[in-house]
């Protein structure tokens, strides 16, 4: 179920905020035949913009090609790649299981293992829910299989580059009166 990270690059594109922007993102990957494994999009801090986060299959077009041509669209303000090693992946995933009383505990406990919570309880299905690293995801959703997914449903990755934390904190300034209690 795991996709190797290695064939698969992270863009985020910041785009204005208009009507038809990802219509025109999506219309050119298909008009240039490059596989979109995950896409996301939702407003930023600023209501302004929107960010799309597009998961691409690099196989299917080389990346520098797919990133001049988002980079033609009028409403794009701006294109970062992000590394998977470099990015801080995340992704949601809903399913409802086939648990009966007979097995409802098990997946409970596999549920808590993974750290998800339970949004539904019927007689015979649980729905469940997840959040974290899209490999756990695969995970989470290749252990429930044996039990009987009845329905799932997983966002699309989100990413943000990770902070840098090798910026040292500047020492206090001699100049300045030191505090005293």
């Amino acid at each position: 179920m795991g996709t190797p990270l290695t064939t698969h690059h992270i863009l985020t594109v910041l785009v204005e905020n208009k009507p038809g922007v990802l219509t025109r993102v999506a219309g050119l990957f298909a008009r240039r035949g490059f596989n979109i494994f995950s896409l996301a999009v939702a407003p930023t801090e600023d209501d302004r913009f929107s960010r799309i986060t597009v998961v691409v299959d690099v196989e299917s077009a080389p990346l520098e090609q797919i990133i001049k041509q988002l980079d033609k669209l009028i409403n794009v303000v701006k294109i970062d790649e992000l590394a998977p090693g470099e990015a801080v992946e995340r992704e949601l995933l809903l399913a409802t299981v086939a648990a009966g009383p007979d097995v409802r505990g098990q997946v409970i406990e596999l549920v808590g293992v993974f750290e998800g919570r339970i949004l539904s309880v019927g007689w015979d299905q649980v729905t469940v829910v997840l959040e974290g690293h899209p490999d756990k995801l695969d995970d989470f959703e290749e252990l429930l299989d044996n039990y009987g997914i009845v329905s799932l449903q997983r966002t699309g990755r989100v990413a943000l580059p990770k902070l840098d934390r090798r910026t040292a904190i500047p020492p206090p300034d001699p100049s300045s009166p030191s505090r005293r209690p």
